[in-house]
């Protein structure tokens, strides 16, 4: 007899991500019909059903079938066996609008799940530079670029640099790369690009020489002090504190975004608005060395 273990084991790729739809279409909509897996993988309904049965032999008990809704919704004892149902992991998928096994939908809701995101400036390159930057990071060797610098320097300059990683910080993209010029791992901004070639000669460099990308510190944070104690309270449970102590850890390189983004002031004295930013960073001394530019932003 072929067990349940041995089954979760042979599922092929295209069948396991069907068992995941099927888990977060029940748990974050409360039910799961034939045709919502069929309608989201273009599939037909009978198809649809052996699917459903094949998750219910595999996840006895998770699912029970409603005849109000006419569909199979979570039980009290539902289980998650496929699927990584955190919101950090679920809420891009709405957003984008897709099943778990990719692709876009127009405007069918796969999930019925309305999400809307801000119009924000796309500051991309175009697709034959951001290629050209990807294919020498998935190659590791060197990339001729020339960059528009914002440092001063006029026109667009020609430099070599080593890729590593790219980068979403929410607002814009950057590629971390090692640059030739000045001998150092640095972030440079993906719509600066005027032009990217990918050269033939490997990257002497890698992600490993990177102490600032590879070396992650403990960020400290916690309501900013001229708060009134119920918006204090309310911080502290909103980002999930422990102890009064916004904990999160990041990797040195990327301290400084994640302060912008959390709008956390980093005034030595806390004196800037509340309003505006309401954290405060709690540890300064350890952070500060690795995120320089945005305290000189005082």
């Amino acid at each position: 007899m072929i067990t349940k273990d041995k089954m979760r084991l042979d599922l092929k790729w295209a069948a396991l991500q069907r068992l995941k739809f099927i888990e977060i279409m029940s748990w974050y909509a409360g039910v799961v019909t034939r045709s919502d897996l069929a309608r989201a993988f273009g599939m037909s309904d009978p198809a649809a059903t052996k699917d459903i049965k094949l998750y219910n032999e595999l996840a006895p008990g998770n699912l029970g079938y409603s005849q109000a809704v006419f569909g199979f919704v979570p039980t009290e004892r539902f289980s998650p066996m496929f699927a990584n149902l955190e919101p950090a992991a679920v809420l891009p998928v709405f957003a984008a609008n897709e099943a778990t096994m990719g692709g876009p939908y127009g405007d069918t809701l796969i999930y019925g799940l309305a999400v809307e995101s801000l119009p924000l400036p796309a500051r991309l390159p175009d697709r034959h530079v951001l290629a050209q930057i990807t294919r020498a990071m998935r190659g590791c060797r060197k990339l001729k670029v020339s960059y528009r610098s914002l440092s001063g320097r006029e026109g667009s300059n020609q430099r070599i640099l080593e890729p590593h990683n790219l980068v979403n910080t929410g607002t814009r993209w950057h590629v971390r790369a090692y640059s030739e010029e000045t001998y150092d791992f640095r972030d440079f901004v993906l719509s600066r690009f005027a032009g990217a070639e990918c050269q033939i000669e490997p990257a002497e460099s890698s992600v490993l020489y990177d102490e600032d990308w590879v070396e992650t510190l403990l960020l400290k944070l916690g309501p900013h002090r001229m708060l009134d104690p119920q918006k204090r309270e309310s911080l502290l449970v909103d980002y999930g504190a422990v102890d009064g102590v916004i904990e999160i850890e990041v990797r040195r390189a990327l301290l400084g975004y994640v302060l912008q983004r959390l709008n956390v002031d980093t005034s030595l004295e806390g004196t800037m608005n509340p309003a505006a930013y309401p954290l405060m960073l709690l540890n300064r001394d350890d952070i500060e060395p690795f995120a320089a530019w945005v305290f000189d932003q005082e």
